[in-house]
């Protein structure tokens, strides 16, 4: 097999593709032909040492792809059967060992590309829209990065829900993916003020929660285009992360609530897992949630992808393939 390894942690150049033995699945395990795989932040964070993995590793959380054999054991899938996962790390990879338990089906008529897209980034927006802040008709959210691989799914899933979207976005042709994915309203941040933006849309009452996966360079002003009550959901940190603050901020806010959640803690069972997956994948399967790939890139170039990514220039999804 082949396989990204990061030997020490640094910049794009640490992501060397480094020939392996192909491993054998052991209890509970498959070995999964990996058909495609998704490009995330996190994995930047993680080849950064932001976030901390026992040196060497191979990134990657998402992917889709074929079993090839699987260990004693193992009930929830067979031989031959198209799977998708996430949260998974290993991924940049010909070949993946993964516990069986966190593969889910790919629907008959879903290709792996579409189904690693949709994986990470499309339940990530459906926890927060469904559980995380449940979004109803009449009320207001404010989506950061609206034109990002998870802002496309979020607007789309948002607008069904029935709330009022508004959007930001990092130039003309972003504001304008926004829209057609559902915000109401998209502001150019490069251009104008997102929190006079919010207070002059929603008529100085402000929204009522504010998902922001950008972090550092927002939180402050995300907390006050909230109105009293109302919850910051902190699900990213693409510019840094946000420094310690006093909770009376919150108090002096208007109540306001303030939570850091992550995909792990709403797939905590299979039965979880294989219902989120299969909303998701479902919807992307009919059509009725789109997923816009950007760029598909050989496995070599993950370096590539991890430049693209943090340039912040890309809109939808990037995926590396074998």
């Amino acid at each position: 097999m082949r396989a990204i390894r990061v030997e020490s942690t640094g910049g794009p150049e640490v992501m060397k593709l480094t020939e392996l033995p192909t491993p054998a699945p052991g209890k509970g395990q498959a070995l999964v032909r990996v058909e495609a795989t998704g490009v995330n932040f996190i994995e930047i964070y993680q080849r950064t040492g932001l976030y901390k993995l026992p040196l060497p590793f191979t990134p990657g959380q998402e992917g889709a792809g074929v079993v090839e054999a699987v260990g004693e054991g193992v009930t929830e899938v067979r031989a031959g059967e198209r799977v998708a996962w996430a949260g998974v790390v290993g991924s940049y990879a010909t070949h993946q060992l993964i516990p069986a338990a966190r593969l889910v089906p790919i629907p008959r008529g879903l290709d792996s590309r579409s189904a690693a897209a949709a994986m990470l980034q499309g339940m990530t927006a459906h926890y927060l829209v469904t559980d995380t802040f449940p979004l109803r008709p009449g009320h207001m959210c404010l989506i950061h990065a609206a034109a990002g691989g998870v802002g496309l799914l979020f607007c789309q899933l948002a607008s069904r829900a029935g709330a009022h979207v508004i959007g930001t976005a990092g130039s003309s042709e972003k504001v304008r993916l926004a829209k057609e994915a559902g915000a109401q309203d998209a502001i150019d941040y490069r251009k104008q003020d997102f929190e006079a933006e919010v207070k002059r849309i929603t008529a100085g009452a402000g929204v009522h929660v504010v998902y922001d996966s950008v972090g550092k360079d927002t939180w402050e002003k995300s907390l006050r285009c909230l109105r009293p009550r109302g919850m910051l959901v902190l699900f990213g940190q693409s510019s840094g992360p946000v420094p310690p603050f006093d909770p009376q901020l919150l108090a002096s806010g208007g109540s306001l609530y303030f939570t850091r959640p992550t995909l792990g803690s709403y797939v905590l069972t299979r039965d979880e897992l294989l219902n989120r997956a299969a909303a998701v994948l479902g919807a992307v399967e009919r059509g009725d949630l789109k997923v816009k790939i950007e760029q598909v890139l050989p496995l070599a170039d993950a370096a590539k992808g991890h430049e693209l990514l943090a340039s912040r220039k890309t809109t939808g999804k990037l995926l590396l393939v074998p």
